[in-house]
């Protein structure tokens, strides 16, 4: 299992692990995280958009150009910001830390 922390908006630390080859996203909604993920990791909106530390920032594969566009739609966005559909995780991303933005929007009442 990998483990991921998450800080919510409101500075709180929300512990989570998934198995290695699932997304950020799919971690994300299980833990009950406003992740909404409206396009179901299609990479048609940007309602998954997560903050990564800078520490673990540069140890993620770059983002495709469609990840850049879309990201271009959310609000908040950071140097660090990822869409969370993108990131799947590994053994070598085992204690990842994102933050979930200020701005998210779940439309699924979380």
């Amino acid at each position: 299992m990998v483990k991921v922390s998450f800080v919510t908006s409101d500075g709180r630390k929300v512990e989570a692990e998934g198995q290695p080859g699932r997304s950020l996203l799919e971690v994300g909604q299980a833990a009950g995280l406003p992740l909404e993920g409206t396009c179901e990791g299609q990479m048609a909106c940007s309602t998954c958009h997560v903050i990564v530390t800078a520490e673990w920032f540069d140890r993620l594969a770059a983002a495709s150009d469609d990840e850049e566009d879309m990201l271009d739609l959310a609000a908040g966005v950071t140097r660090t910001s990822r869409l969370s559909c993108q990131i799947v995780l590994s053994e070598a991303l085992d204690g990842l830390e994102v933050r979930v933005p200020e701005e998210a929007r779940d439309m699924q009442g979380r």
